[in-house]
């Protein structure tokens, strides 16, 4: 019975993970509004690797439209520039030789209507890893019983699994639900 425990245990944290990796790819998606974590996968050469952009500057929102980057190191502001325009923004770096400026563009109702796909996909990539977790749990529950465990204590715990996935999946619907209004409010 405290195996049953331990894979429900892990099951939980798995899908807990599921959910907060797919928050996190959420939140990069841009919605109109300039948010410092819109840069969080940008990766700027930094000595011959590639490092975070958090890391080599300091970025601030001036403005509900404006992200404004200011790195540790002057020589950078090329090698920050590139990494951006490189990356699948879409944002045109504009530099004073101290600081970047990203003035970050409305949406139109096509780029909006995409955002959402986008969203969309993530949220169901999050589905994904969540049922993937229950199907391990239910093949390791199913092996206890083989070697043993109760056939009524497994069926409870395959219960327990399928409410978890039930409502680790509500939480990325909710998510979905609240980034999509995000996205659509002009």
């Amino acid at each position: 019975m405290e195996e049953i425990e331990l894979f429900l245990d892990e099951a939980k944290e798995l899908m807990q993970k599921a959910v907060d990796h797919t928050a996190a790819e959420l939140v990069k998606i841009r919605a109109g509004k300039a948010m410092p974590n819109m840069l969080d996968g940008i990766m700027v050469q930094y000595y011959g690797s590639p490092t975070p952009l958090q890391q080599v500057s300091s970025v601030n929102t001036p403005d509900a439209r404006t992200l404004a980057i200011k790195p540790f190191e002057r020589k950078l502001i090329s090698d920050i520039e590139k990494a951006i325009i490189n990356s699948d923004l879409g944002l045109a770096p504009q530099n004073n030789g101290e600081i970047i400026i990203l003035t970050i563009p409305a949406l139109t109702e096509e780029r909006r209507i995409n955002l959402v796909k986008h969203a969309k996909q993530e949220c169901e990539s999050g589905k994904i890893s969540i049922r993937s977790v229950r199907k391990d749990t239910n093949e390791s529950l199913r092996k206890l019983q083989k070697d043993g465990a109760p056939e009524d204590a497994v069926k409870r715990a395959e219960d327990q699994v399928q409410k978890l996935t039930d409502q680790y999946s509500s939480k990325l619907d909710e998510l979905l639900i609240k980034k999509e209004a995000d996205i659509m409010k002009v």
